[in-house]
């Protein structure tokens, strides 16, 4: 309705020139005037000419067909439009903003909008050094846009940084954020380090990637030169068009990270979310043998690129580049990243966690450090695996300062005035702390077969008795 009366009253209005010409030109813009920007757009900036110019005369042809005259409303014919054109790149998407809030952007309208969490590297559009792009949404106020910086939001794409039982290190990598090389402290940059620094004593190292569509490629290199040595041939290069020209770029990086660890053993979770940039890092350390890759296979999403203001409101990602490999001498692109062992990604990180384990004990660890790593392992795989029938109330009750409890079903131990801690079975009269299971608790029974007390065991052998 307000749209409506803000239209008549641009009609009536004794200057014309005062309505927002934005707002004008979209009411005046048909679908197929929309679908035309959104063709020569692709047409303009792909990275594949021949590929380009198919695209657009099929949208063209299809549009003089009438296939588009339904999407009256812009939100409709964006999502049509990337729906008939993704079969093409995995990349391409179609997006409104109304104009006014377009215009609005900080950058200018004329500027291609944020590209999100797929950036171009070095020759596309804003690349590898451009520094944090800032994507412009919502309606605050007036119809007044106001600038977000979602990388700043999202901590730079550094999700969890943790240390798992059995001294693995755990880093979940949503996004890959750009930063300028030469610049050390860029907050991307240290975000990245910082994550990297608390995971340094770590036995084995899982990254995450499951829900990371992608970013840019400098991380990309920068992550990948913590983990081989530096100066090795094994970087994807890029092929880029930029309008009518033409170039290439490595995505080896200008900066290397200063202490790689060439040896700790690297695991990395996928899915079909993980995309672009994400599948860059894992295409990378697969194939020169640096990492184990677990879960599913990823999108297949390997052209980088920019988003591209088609007019109107409307803006289009295009694919302005292609990687190959110095290794396999081509890219993952429609195919996706085969994971080296398959599971649904949701059991990814459980069976990430137990290979390594095993793996770890398999090359020699001794001592504390390897019963940590068994009792870890056996943490794990109880997980998965069927809970010994217990009655509970042989256990609950008072054993000196501890206390057994139950709750939901569950068994907690409580340490004085501690809070609750939960406890799984691993047998009869035997569990380990479920937030910690380097401690395990075992029960003791007396001469008629009741729990008369409790010890807490360590990997160190250390030990404590509390008696019921």
């Amino acid at each position: 309705m307000r749209t409506a009366q803000r239209l008549i009253h641009c009609l009536f209005a004794p200057l014309l020139l005062l309505c927002v010409p934005g707002t004008v030109h979209a009411a005046a813009a048909t679908p197929r005037d929309s679908v035309a920007d959104v063709a020569r757009s692709i047409q303009d900036h792909y990275y594949d000419v021949d590929r380009a110019a198919k695209i657009g005369e099929d949208l063209r042809k299809a549009a003089t067909a009438g296939e588009f005259d339904r999407y009256t409303d812009p939100r409709d014919l964006a999502t049509a439009l990337t729906e008939r054109i993704k079969s093409h790149d995995g990349h391409f998407r179609v997006n409104w903003l109304a104009p006014e809030q377009r215009a609005a952007d900080p950058r200018g309208p004329a500027q291609a909008v944020g590209a999100g969490p797929r950036l171009a590297p070095a020759g596309a559009g804003a690349g590898p050094g451009a520094g944090p792009r800032v994507r412009v949404r919502g309606r605050p106020g007036s119809n007044v846009a106001q600038p977000v910086d979602y990388a700043r939001r999202r901590n730079y794409g550094v999700h969890r940084v943790e240390v798992l039982p059995g001294n693995l290190g755990y880093l979940d990598l949503k996004e890959f954020a750009d930063f300028r090389f030469g610049e050390p402290r860029a907050p991307a940059r240290v975000a990245l380090e910082s994550a990297l620094q608390l995971l340094a004593s770590t036995d084995a190292l899982i990254i995450d990637l499951r829900d990371n569509g992608g970013g840019s490629p400098v991380s990309v290199g920068y992550l990948v030169s913590a983990f081989t040595p530096k100066g090795a041939d094994i970087y994807s290069s890029f092929h880029w068009r930029d309008g009518d020209s033409l170039g290439s770029t490595s995505e080896a990086p200008q900066d290397w990270y200063p202490t790689p660890r060439l040896d700790v053993p690297l695991y990395l979770l996928t899915s079909a979310r993980t995309a672009s940039a994400a599948e860059a890092l894992v295409y990378t350390l697969k194939n020169v043998g640096r990492a184990v890759v677990i879960g599913e296979t990823s999108a297949g999403a390997a052209n980088p690129g920019a988003e591209i203001d088609a007019g109107n409101g409307f803006s289009v990602f295009v694919a302005t580049g292609s990687p190959t490999s110095p290794i396999t001498h081509r890219n993952w692109e429609g195919s996706g990243i085969a994971p080296d062992v398959a599971v649904p990604q949701r059991e990814a990180l459980r069976t990430a966690q137990a290979l390594a384990l095993d793996s770890l004990l398999k090359k020699g660890l001794s001592g504390g450090d390897a019963i940590d790593a068994r009792w870890a392992l056996d943490a794990v795989r109880a997980e998965s695996a069927s809970a010994p029938a217990l009655a509970h109330a042989e256990y609950t009750g008072q054993y000196d300062r501890m206390r057994i409890e139950e709750d939901a079903g569950r068994l907690f131990l409580r340490n004085g005035k501690r809070p609750q801690q939960p406890l799984a079975a691993l047998q009869r009269d035997l569990f380990y702390l479920v937030d910690d299971p380097s401690v395990r608790v075992r029960f003791e029974r007396d001469g008629g077969g009741r729990v008369a007390s409790l010890e807490t065991l360590r990997p160190d052998g250390s030990s404590n008795r509390y008696r019921r």
